[in-house]
Formats: structure tokens, C-alpha cells, sequence
């Protein structure tokens, strides 16, 4: 199987609750040492702690990159201080980091980029990936969108919604539903701040999923209710 993390910030690295990753653990309870897995992050601060959370797997490859539309250019991130140690926001977009901080100093770094199609094709060289979490702060919407669908099958994709307007719920999950996905719930994150869509027809998901994208946080366990615990 094929396991690619976007924004794989630090793992499951350090003993705070807070900054624990559910797709992390996700994976070191779902994968074998045949499997390969695809960590990207951005930010090289957090490169040696990804390294230390995977240094028992051999079939990790950590790739300190950034998402973006352009390819082996260096993009401008931002980040704090403020933030550290764990730098779980660092972004392409300055307002995002301004938003998690307003008082604090926002610092630059640049960081050679790839788009997501050219990720595939140059580090997964496979057609098919199993599973896939997009974390990438302020541009998720932007790089799913952006994924070939036709060329490569992804059977699961978890995406952080926490950032997502109204209009960009309703053309992401339209976009999905168009390419045989289904809505199936939360995603692996432990805040519940991710769907998780499957490749795979269900029809009563792709009915109620159509609605998701006027459903609140506060509301969607509601919604969820009628399509969880259900083996897929």
C-alpha cells in the first residue's frame, strides 16, 4: 500500500495531547514494512522530529518540500517563533498565520516547491495510493482540486475542512462525487477537523453529502450519524 501525508507537520513526536496526529497513528497501526510511505513537509524545523517519530520504519521517505502549483521554484512560507516547538502552522499565506497569531512576529522561510501531480509522479511512481491526508494549511482546497484524477486513484482521501469557505465545501464535494467518491465521515484527524471521502459509490453518502457543505462543525455529527460504523 501507499501512504502519503501532506503537511506531516512532526508526527506523533513529543507528549503534548494537543499535537497528537491521528493519520500518523493511523499509519503505524495499518501499514507493514512492504508498504511505502510519503511524509511532506514544509518546514525544516520539523524535518528531524519526523525523523525521529519514523526511525523504526524503513519504508518512510520524508521529503522536506512545499505544496504548490509551481514546480522546483522556492516559494515564501511563514511561521513564528510562537509557534514552537511543534510549528504546526506554517503556510503559504501570511494572513493564515496571522489569523492563528495575531501578536507575534511572522518570520519567512523559502522552500523548494512541487505540485501535487509531480509529487506523484516523480516519488510515489505508482497510479494508485491507498490512503491520503491533505493538512496544508490554508491551501487544501487549492491542491485537491488540483490532482489529476484521471491518472492516479487515490481510495482514500482525508482533507482538513477547518479553512474551507461554504463555496469551496460545495465545489470540492461536487468535484469528488464526480470522480466516484463518497462522503464517509470524519477523517483520521483527532479534532474531527477532516473529511474523509472514499472511492467508492455509496449512494445514501453522495445523497447526504450534498448537504455538507452548509452542515457546521457544531452540527455534523449529525449528519455523520447516518453514515458511520458502516464497513465499507
Amino acid at each position: 500500500m501507499n501512504f502519503v501525508h501532506l503537511g506531516a507537520c512532526i508526527g506523533d513526536w513529543g507528549d503534548s495531547d494537543q499535537i497528537k496526529c491521528g493519520f500518523t497513528k493511523f499509519i503505524k497501526q495499518n501499514s507493514n514494512k512492504d508498504d511505502k510511505i510519503f511524509l511532506i513537509e514544509a518546514n525544516p524545523k520539523n524535518i528531524p522530529k519526523l525523523d525521529e517519530c519514523y526511525k523504526q520504519y524503513s519504508n518512510v521517505k520524508i521529503l522536506n518540500l512545499g505544496i504548490s502549483n509551481f514546480n522546483n521554484e522556492n516559494v515564501s512560507f511563514f511561521y513564528t517563533e510562537d509557534d514552537a516547538p511543534y510549528y504546526m502552522v506554517s503556510s503559504t499565506q501570511i494572513e493564515h498565520v496571522k489569523k492563528h497569531y495575531p501578536n507575534s512576529k511572522i518570520k519567512e522561510f523559502k522552500i523548494k516547491t512541487i505540485s501535487v501531480n509531480n509529487l506523484f509522479k516523480n516519488f510515489v511512481i505508482n497510479s494508485e495510493i491507498d490512503y491520503l491526508s491533505i493538512d496544508l494549511e490554508g491551501i487544501d482546497y487549492e491542491v485537491l482540486m488540483a490532482i489529476d484524477f484521471k491518472k492516479y486513484t487515490i481510495r482514500n482521501i482525508s482533507i482538513e475542512h477547518l479553512h474551507l469557505s461554504k463555496f469551496q465545501k460545495r465545489k470540492m464535494v461536487n468535484h469528488l462525487l464526480n470522480h466516484g467518491y463518497s462522503y464517509c465521515g470524519f477523517g483520521y484527524d483527532y479534532n474531527n477537523y477532516d473529511y474523509l471521502f472514499k472511492k467508492k459509490k455509496i449512494f445514501l453518502n453522495r445523497i447526504l453529502s450534498k448537504f455538507l457543505w452548509i452542515v457546521s462543525k457544531k452540527h455534523l455529527h449529525i449528519l455523520n450519524y447516518f453514515i458511520f460504523n458502516k464497513k465499507y
